[in-house]
């Protein structure tokens, strides 16, 4: 059984929390703090369930004491740094786009706003270059920017986000992950202000 250390928060990182749960030694986990009320919460299930929190919501924070065979990260905040990567056996995170497009923040959001006919979830190696690690899995599907608003590409990312995890993670040590390839993009923090009237979940 693999020693694994989930980082994260909303419906695909529960999903994967109870599939950690069932099948190999969830060490403990790491939310996002302060948990946002739009979703389930992560340190509930975790109590729920006599599994370990790290409070802080810090992954530099996960006891010296734990071996990291796996961690990963589901819509987690924070960019992970070298010191944490050296600890771990694979990391990999599950990211809201189609890499290499879209890497960063608010990807649903930028998708949108640029009038995308498809978007994407990928499984991806982390690295110290933000959404820029080798890709064990991605799936594609269609958006409707014309009609749609952020909520509604979001309700789908969940779904294609569980089918991705339930596909790639069983495998995920047989899989040789590939390059990402073709045109990137990358939005930071500091871009959010031009999305405009697509800032938030509806227009």
């Amino acid at each position: 059984m693999a020693n694994v250390v989930l980082m994260g928060k909303g419906e695909v990182c529960m999903h994967a929390a109870q599939y950690f749960l069932e099948r190999e030694h969830l060490a403990c986990v790491v939310p996002v703090i302060p948990e946002p009320q739009w979703c389930p919460s992560l340190i509930q299930w975790a109590a729920r369930n006599n599994i370990p929190v790290v409070q802080s919501g810090h992954h530099n924070d996960v006891s010296d004491s734990i071996r990291i065979d796996l961690a990963m990260s589901i819509f987690y905040e924070r960019i992970i740094g070298t010191e944490f990567l050296g600890r771990c056996k694979q990391i990999v995170n599950l990211h809201n786009s189609p890499l290499p497009r879209y890497r960063g923040v608010r990807p649903i959001n930028w998708a949108l706003k640029n009038n995308e006919r498809s978007h994407g979830v990928t499984i991806h190696q982390i690295t110290p270059g933000v959404d820029e690690g080798a890709i064990y899995g991605q799936v594609t599907y269609p958006i409707y920017p014309d009609v749609e608003e952020v909520r509604d590409v979001y309700a789908k990312s969940i779904q294609y986000g569980k089918m991705l995890f339930t596909d790639v993670i069983p495998k995920i040590d047989t899989i040789t992950p590939y390059p990402q390839e073709g045109s990137c993009s990358y939005y930071s923090k500091s871009d959010i202000g031009a999305l405009g009237n697509r800032d938030g979940w509806t227009r």
